[in-house]
């Protein structure tokens, strides 16, 4: 029996490409192992979106060909990385044993056959976006991410993904629905729903509908998922309707995803962001009047991007209140336009900038989090904290991964995957304290 090994690098949606590719190869007869030392063929699914991460991408597969030096492995590299890059990567890293896109997971043995054969294969055509394989799950066993939809038809000035995975491309409803149906059966009790754009969900099957809300009712009505999450939603396609649907289903989180970047009209435009500052206000204003709260990302020292308009993004921080943000310096990214624009901003401007977005953001979250002390609410254990003892899970109102965590005091054992009743007790500006009441 072979032994593969496999570094997973970058969003989540490529967390499941390679859940996938485990899938595929266990059911050939491979062994995953930890250790890359112990395995005969290594993998690493690169992410290519921005600086840092191409920068950890390249550091990963540099680190798997050391151990090419151990013995006869074999090293391949897919995902996005991969896909926007594959003849530098051949000619720059001899090692490689073959290179897959991310859309040609199908010819996963092919091109394990033909590195065999000693020829060095590089698949990046655009082949199967969704593939009917087993998977592998590398999150615990009661949470899975499980993807709608591929690439994005958006085409944001400052973004490499429809560069990299194409245009917009969403999965069958029938499979979705399907796969979460045998994850549950599984143990799964947690389903996250994940795309570049969720809330254009179903845009081309035909009749342009959007199709998330049908989705998410169709999800939340087997049986044994308990909580069902939707990230990654695009403003000015989250309609009233997929607002009404998060909050009518009791097993969807009220909890929205909105990645929004900046408010000022001018940048807007720039970005070729759709959706008015108006718009994104009252995209707030109907989360808020269904108790829907709220989790965003912005973009500071966008080309052009000056005092006064980082002002504005500051005020708007201000008023929203958002119990979530996230932010990042702009990245000037190969082939998009953005990169060519003039008025680029110095590096320190923009962290500087970032800074003081964050740190209005640390004291709003301390805020919203105190104002949580004394509520009641179900948590799902993810585990144990050996620093502090303490078990520590989530509510509907923390993401997988992205969010922070309740540290939990409790009575007695507890189990990672159950649900607890507990009483928020304590707080600081991105975890909470509780104890178990139930």
């Amino acid at each position: 029996m072979k032994k593969v090994g496999m570094v997973s690098l970058g969003c989540a949606k490529n967390r499941v490409d390679s859940e996938n590719m485990l899938g595929m190869l266990c059911q050939k007869g491979f062994e995953i192992v930890s250790d890359p030392a112990e395995a005969d063929v290594l993998f690493v699914n690169t992410c290519g979106f921005i600086e840092s991460a191409k920068e950890e991408s390249i550091e990963a597969i540099f680190e798997m060909a050391q151990y090419k030096k151990q013995g006869d492995k074999k090293l391949f590299v897919t995902g996005c990385l991969a896909q926007r890059y594959p003849d530098a990567l051949m000619s720059e890293i001899p090692e490689i044993d073959g290179i897959l896109g991310v859309a040609e997971y199908a010819r996963l043995f092919e091109m394990m056959e033909a590195a065999d054969r000693r020829e060095r294969p590089c698949y990046t055509a655009n082949g199967a976006r969704f593939l009917h394989t087993p998977r592998v799950l590398t999150t615990p066993g009661y949470s899975a991410y499980v993807k709608i939809s591929d690439g994005c038809d958006n085409r944001c000035t400052y973004c490499a993904i429809p560069l990299i995975r194409g245009g917009y491309s969403s999965r069958p409803f029938d499979d979705i629905v399907e796969e979460c149906r045998g994850l549950a059966e599984e143990g799964v009790t947690e389903i996250t729903l994940i795309a570049q754009d969720t809330s254009r969900y179903g845009c081309d099957f035909g009749d342009g509908h959007y199709m998330l809300p049908e989705l998410l009712q169709a999800v939340s009505a087997i049986e044994r998922i308990h909580w069902v999450r939707v990230l990654y939603c695009y403003p000015d396609s989250t309609e009233d309707r997929l607002l009404d649907a998060i909050q009518q289903l009791p097993k969807v989180a009220p909890y929205l995803d909105l990645p929004l970047q900046h408010i000022d009209d001018t940048l807007l435009v720039r970005m070729n962001r759709r959706g008015s500052a108006d718009w994104i206000r009252s995209r707030i204003a109907e989360c808020r009047k269904r108790g829907i709260i709220l989790r965003t990302t912005m973009i500071v020292g966008f080309p052009g991007e000056t005092d006064e308009q980082f002002q504005t993004l500051i005020d708007f921080v201000k008023e929203a209140r958002f119990e979530r943000l996230g932010a990042f310096t702009y990245s000037a990214e190969e082939g998009t336009a953005a990169a060519k624009m003039p008025d680029q901003i110095d590096e320190a401007v923009k962290q500087a900038r970032l800074d003081q977005l964050m740190m209005l953001q640390q004291a709003i979250s301390m805020e919203v989090n105190e104002a949580r002390i004394g509520a009641e609410c179900e948590v799902l254990v993810d585990g144990f904290d050996e620093e502090s003892g303490r078990f520590y899970g989530r509510s509907l109102l923390e993401a997988p991964e992205s969010d922070g965590c309740i540290f939990l005091t409790a009575d007695r054992e507890l189990t990672p995957g159950e649900y607890v009743q507990v009483r928020i007790t304590g707080a600081d500006a991105y975890d909470l304290e509780g104890e178990v009441i139930a």
